[in-house]
């Protein structure tokens, strides 16, 4: 990856986890790692693609990527991977919790399950894989970071991304909450809320054509610009990294300014009428036919 701004073998000696690292920012965050000289382990429910990035970010960094299928909304499959992990050389430094799922929809058109979809995997699973590290990162008398991924949608609201608005919500409280509690024990919490990074399997679900938005909806306000994933790599390095031991429990935003300037959310989706949220959940119904057709393999 080009553009880092860290010099090479900064991160070497670190063991860094990276939930949902197959695809999108995760793959982003875990090949920035193995650049730096880390080990780096990546999780997810779709086993070849997780091997297919391993392999790949392997070869391209020369460092060591592991691929582990889990579906973290199982707390006994988080526990054991996170067994396997400590198994195969030792505690784990850092651990970012960036496996998420999203899809906009009015709230009303809501079932239990499309909540639950979001939500155990968010808020519950990252709590899990929080949860079973830090509890072996305490016994074992462990320094580490954690990084949990979220969106300026916990300061502001998310219309019509209710679900993951509440989940992301929730770990920004679970990171002020355990960087109190956790401190003592020289583990570190903090949060990254990225703005527009374009992401096929995020865009397919957040920005799908009917929604009328495209690109320009990423571009509104602030720097009226995407970000470039060279920037979030080099936010996430800083926070594995030594030396900035002080800082921990902050939600960090990279988006340019947009939230602050145009809200930053969904909010415009109002204007949608009843044909084209038809159309949007169509969109969103073959896009998770696809992935679950990747998972079978």
């Amino acid at each position: 990856m080009e553009n880092l701004m860290f010099r090479d073998g900064i991160l070497k000696g670190k063991r860094i986890l990276v939930t949902g690292g197959g695809t999108g920012l995760g793959e982003v965050m875990s090949e920035a790692y193995a650049q730096l000289g880390a080990t780096v382990y990546i999780c997810g429910r779709r086993k070849s693609v997780l091997e297919e990035t391993a392999k790949a970010l392997s070869d391209k960094t020369k460092s060591s990527v592991k691929a582990i299928a889990c579906d973290i909304r199982v707390a006994e499959a988080v526990d054991d991977m996170i067994a396997q992990i400590w198994a195969d050389g030792g505690a784990l430094t850092g651990l970012v919790n960036n496996a998420a799922g999203n899809f906009i929809s009015r709230t009303k058109d809501l079932s239990p399950r499309g909540f639950n979809a979001i939500a155990d995997i968010v808020f519950r699973g990252s709590f899990y894989v929080t949860l079973s590290c830090g509890k072996r990162w305490i016994d074992g008398g462990n320094k580490a970071s954690v990084i949990s991924i979220l969106t300026t949608w916990i300061w502001n609201g998310g219309p019509f991304t209710v679900p993951s608005a509440m989940s992301k919500a929730g770990l920004n409280i679970m990171t002020k909450s355990l960087a109190t509690e956790w401190g003592p024990y020289g583990i570190r919490l903090n949060a990254i809320a990225p703005g527009p990074f374009p992401t096929k399997g995020a865009w397919e679900r957040l920005n799908p054509s009917a929604s009328g938005g495209g690109e320009a909806r990423a571009q509104v306000g602030g720097m009226a610009r995407n970000g470039e994933m060279y920037e979030l790599a080099n936010l996430a390095s800083f926070l594995m990294a030594d030396g900035c031991d002080y800082l921990t429990g902050q939600t960090i935003a990279i988006d340019g300014g947009m939230h602050l300037a145009a809200g930053g959310n969904f909010a415009r989706l109002a204007a949608l009428g009843d044909a084209e949220w038809d159309a949007i959940r169509g969109q969103i119904r073959s896009a998770n036919e696809k992935d679950k057709a990747k998972r079978a393999v």
